[in-house]
């Protein structure tokens, strides 16, 4: 829309459609930048009846359960906090820390040491999406709450967001 500059009044009404312009577009920009910075602060929890039952083809396919995914979903609701770890591990190291340094008391499982360790680090590493069997980043795997936050990467980025706590609340794992 073009406006000609021959009168104060299409002046007045040229400065007025522009200030409503830009204050859109800041609008616009700034609820951008919240949902934006929402999204970064939310990271979504898989629960694992929806797991089961998409990944694993259970309801109707008649697929027989992997028993890592099996150990790990039983392991997995026997503490508010769950860390799947190897005791050599540096980053598996850090993770327990930081959860002991909250507050909390995490149930952790050495799975070099475990009995059905490389059965359960093998179903973590395809439930997680990496590939090979010792690709970085595996490892350690937090479940809060019955439920996978992720490794390392996504307890520390929740961490540092401030989203960690609220999960440690509702899980009944942290008393603030």
């Amino acid at each position: 829309m073009a406006l000609t500059l021959s009168s104060p009044k299409n002046l007045s009404q040229s400065l007025s459609f522009s200030l409503t312009r830009l204050q859109s577009n800041s609008v616009s920009t700034k609820v951008k930048k919240e949902r934006k910075e929402r999204s970064k602060m939310q990271y979504q929890t898989e629960s694992w009846g929806s797991y089961k039952m998409n990944s694993l083809g259970f309801g109707g396919l008649g697929m027989v359960a992997d028993t890592g995914l099996l150990r790990i979903e039983s392991l997995a609701a026997e503490s508010a906090v769950v860390i799947f770890s190897v005791s050599t591990c540096c980053m598996c190291h850090a993770v327990k820390g930081l959860f002991r340094g909250m507050g909390v008391s995490p149930a952790v499982h050495e799975l070099d040491l475990h009995p059905y360790g490389g059965d359960i680090q093998r179903a973590l590493i395809r439930l997680l999406g990496c590939s090979g069997s010792s690709s970085p980043g595996s490892l350690p795997v937090v479940f809060i709450g019955g439920k996978l936050v992720g490794a390392m990467d996504r307890v520390m980025a929740s961490h540092i967001n401030g989203s960690l706590v609220p999960l440690l609340k509702d899980a009944g794992a942290l008393w603030l």
